[in-house]
């Protein structure tokens, strides 16, 4: 069990955000922060249970897209994982309401469910091209969203993904990271090298590493979209409503700092 002095749970606009430790308590709403490997289990659970992995898919794009207004022309840069499936799903929402969006692969395989969207995406007219490093083709976006690397990963970033990364952070425009910073341990929030975002929104629960990231070096906000993923089991700790109000965290207050992250208060997503 983690000690008491934790950073605060947050939500914003059909997102919940979720706290470092889990589960903490906000005005006696209970909330979860979990283990990559809880995560992991516990979206098995739910696909195989309740919600199918393509819903669940679509609803993590929905929760990317009520992050920001998508304004301008957008880069989707994608991996082989169900990250990139993120990836792909946000870029249908965003063709559907007829946003500039360019999708950019480092990979020419992909997960099942993440092909399911880029079929999908295809069929609307989307730009996709291939990575090519040192070409410069992640310049001149308004917003670049990171769905290289998922939750699970850990080490040290090496080849075309860590070439993708540098370049994401040289680019100079606003950064989304889906689910978390690529190159980021989602256990640890250790990182060799990760990108760096503005935004980072996890999918379905905070995981511990997120928030172990330390003085906004790689995250400036953390947004968590509630998808309908509840944890096969807690981890163990509890906040009180006076211990969130000695954090600052009152019902009319709709944001607060800590550690150099900015947290937000919201709704689910169904």
């Amino acid at each position: 069990m983690i000690g008491g002095d934790v950073s605060p749970c947050a939500k914003t606009c059909q997102l919940e955000i979720r706290p470092p430790v889990s589960p903490l308590c906000y005005n006696s709403h209970m909330e979860n922060v979990i283990s990559v490997e809880n995560m992991r289990k516990s979206d098995e659970h739910t696909i195989a249970t309740s919600v199918p992995s393509l819903e669940l898919m679509r609803r993590a794009a929905e929760g990317i897209r009520s992050s920001h207004d998508f304004g301008g022309s957008t880069l989707i840069v994608v991996g082989s994982g169900n990250n990139g499936g993120d990836g792909f799903a946000l870029a249908e929402i965003l063709l559907s309401e007829g946003k500039d969006v360019t999708v950019l692969s480092v990979t020419d395989h992909y997960s099942k469910d993440s092909a399911y969207y880029m079929e999908r995406c295809k069929d609307r007219g989307l730009q996709l091209l291939q990575f090519e490093p040192g070409k410069d083709m992640m310049k001149g976006f308004d917003t670049i969203v990171d769905c290289l690397l998922g939750t699970g990963f850990k080490g040290e970033v090496r080849g075309i993904y860590r070439a993708a990364i540098e370049e994401i952070n040289a680019a100079g425009s606003f950064v989304i990271s889906a689910d978390i910073n690529s190159g980021m341990n989602g256990d640890t929030g250790e990182a060799f090298q990760a990108v760096k975002s503005d935004i980072t929104v996890t999918i379905g629960c905070h995981k511990t590493g997120i928030l172990l990231a330390r003085n906004g070096e790689y995250i400036n906000k953390v947004i968590c979209a509630y998808i309908g993923i509840e944890p096969v089991y807690g981890e163990n700790y509890l906040l009180t409503p006076d211990e969130w109000k000695k954090k600052g965290f009152h019902e009319d207050k709709d944001q607060i700092t800590e550690n150099g992250i900015i947290y937000f208060r919201g709704e689910d997503i169904g």
